[in-house]
């Protein structure tokens, strides 16, 4: 689609920095995750062009997901179609999946009045735009609402698809493809379907549809089913959320069970259970554990830590290397037997995975998280597979952190005392390059530093891992003509 942003028109982003540009700018955004294979993305994508016309001050802006991985990953989309809402630089809402009305809504609330001085239309229909839009938003509602049943292979699947599908709908007696898990659904209607089979206290099966693609679409042909989540019972699919909730009222669904020699769990509790993915053949079981268990850290990626093939598989070797961390890894696509099995196995449908001990962790995203909260670092120290850094450790790896290292109040752009601003103008006036740390944002480092450099003030400069002095030395160098010397030896 063609245009350039506002005016009434939807404009394709194709690069990070250019959609950074435009939210630099304090403009509102409205931006659209989509794929060209996605019947939902392409629904939403008219009435997303619709409400541009309505709202032709704001900017509507798309993105082909799998083409952007570096944006989809920096707004964490796992599943199209996505929409995030910008206002003055900053995220204000996100949304995800097909829903016209609340998309409407929340473009109406971000956007406001075409007019000004008008008030904000109040979309109380749950659409703020015209006739046109509306009946959009009638025929996706509709093709969302069918009830079609039947477990019939539509055409447009090849074979290499069909076969994981019947093996992931086989996997368990009963199974349940939702939109997140058990323990966190994505969705209202996922998580009704999961509270009726844990009321019924059957062992049941998942698969979390907004982590693979492949799977989530192509089990709609597949199925004949177009909305998730989808029930299956030995193999058959009963239907979906409003089905389940029909058949659980009226006892139907504990019949069916029965009668296809489902095993009931009798707890105190009731609240049924949840199995782990099975299926697979004793040999390709055997090999998955072995691999995962063949280190310590373990990490299934596209390609090699150095070459990775995507840039999620990039990212978590990042981490690990920032983390100091031994690692052994598998290239998946290297091994379709392993890429498709280990999928089944951990109930993780997407790369890479990590694994400590024989335990996965996740993917990148959570990988970063689990980084940037200190929670990695701490697992890794539980399991024995890093040391627990000490401050002294710490204190030698900031010292050691730059060739020049100045520790100091605030920051070179920002000094806040006379005697780091002095310090920092010696160095600037010398062209020498350093790194810095400002004490002030950790006592622990001010306090430490003082006993592990027997220095009691600040500034204090350091070269090479070795204190140079405070502000009096640096200044008497620089004023002998030896501190550029001093400080390239």
């Amino acid at each position: 689609m063609g245009g350039g942003g506002a005016g009434g028109s939807v404009k394709d982003v194709l690069s990070k920095g250019e959609l950074d540009g435009l939210r630099q700018s304090g403009a509102t955004l409205i931006l659209h995750f989509w794929a060209s294979w996605c019947e939902a993305s392409k629904q939403m994508d008219q009435v997303f062009s619709h409400l541009s016309t309505d709202f032709p001050n704001s900017h509507f802006l798309r993105v082909e997901a799998e083409e952007q991985p570096e944006i989809s990953e920096e707004y964490s989309v796992s599943a199209v179609p996505f929409f995030v809402f910008f206002k003055d630089g900053k995220v204000v809402d996100k949304l995800e999946g097909a829903d016209p009305s609340s998309l409407a809504n929340k473009v109406a609330k971000v956007a406001g009045s075409t007019n000004p001085g008008e008030a904000a239309a109040p979309a109380s229909l749950g659409m703020a735009a015209g006739p046109t839009v509306l009946e959009s938003v009638q025929d996706l509602a509709k093709a969302n609402g069918s009830s079609q049943t039947g477990n019939q292979v539509q055409t447009g699947l090849d074979d290499k698809i069909k076969k994981r599908l019947q093996q992931l709908i086989d996997s368990h007696p009963v199974m349940l493809f939702i939109k997140g898990n058990p323990e966190e659904p994505k969705c209202g209607f996922s998580r009704k379907v999961v509270d009726i089979l844990k009321d019924e206290k059957v062992k049941f099966g998942t698969f979390d549809i907004l982590s693979d693609n492949e799977v989530r679409e192509g089990l709609k042909k597949f199925s004949k089913w177009p909305t998730f989540p989808q029930l299956y019972c030995k193999g058959e699919l009963l239907g979906g959320c409003d089905i389940a909730i029909a058949m659980h009222e009226s006892g139907e669904l504990k019949e069916v069970f029965r009668d296809h020699g489902v095993d009931i769990i009798a707890t105190e509790q009731g609240t049924g259970g949840i199995l782990e993915p099975t299926g697979l053949t004793a040999n390709l079981n055997s090999r998955l554990q072995s691999l995962i268990n063949s280190s310590p850290v373990m990490l299934f990626m596209k390609g090699k830590p150095d070459e990775p093939k995507c840039g999620f598989s990039h990212k978590v070797v990042e981490i690990l290397k920032q983390e100091k961390v031994d690692f052994e890894s598998f290239d998946i696509l290297s091994d379709d037997e392993v890429r498709q099995g280990l999928k089944v196995y951990s109930n993780w449908s997407s790369y890479p995975q990590l694994y400590i001990k024989g335990e996965l962790i996740g993917g990148s995203d959570i990988a970063l998280e689990m980084q940037k909260s200190g929670e990695l670092k701490r697992i890794l120290t539980e399991k024995g597979i890093v040391k627990e850094e000490t401050l002294e450790d710490h204190l030698k790896s900031l010292i050691s952190s730059s060739p020049v290292m100045l520790f100091m109040k605030g920051t070179p752009d920002n000094p806040r005392c006379g005697f780091s601003s002095k310090v920092v103008n010696a160095l600037k006036e010398e062209g020498i390059d350093f790194g810095s740390f400002d004490i002030l944002t950790n006592d622990e480092v001010r306090q430490g530093l003082k006993v592990f450099s027997n220095w009691p003030t600040f500034p204090q400069l350091y070269y090479k891992g070795e204190l140079i002095g405070g502000c009096d030395i640096v200044l008497e160098l620089r004023n002998n003509g030896e501190l550029k010397a001093t400080l390239s030896e």
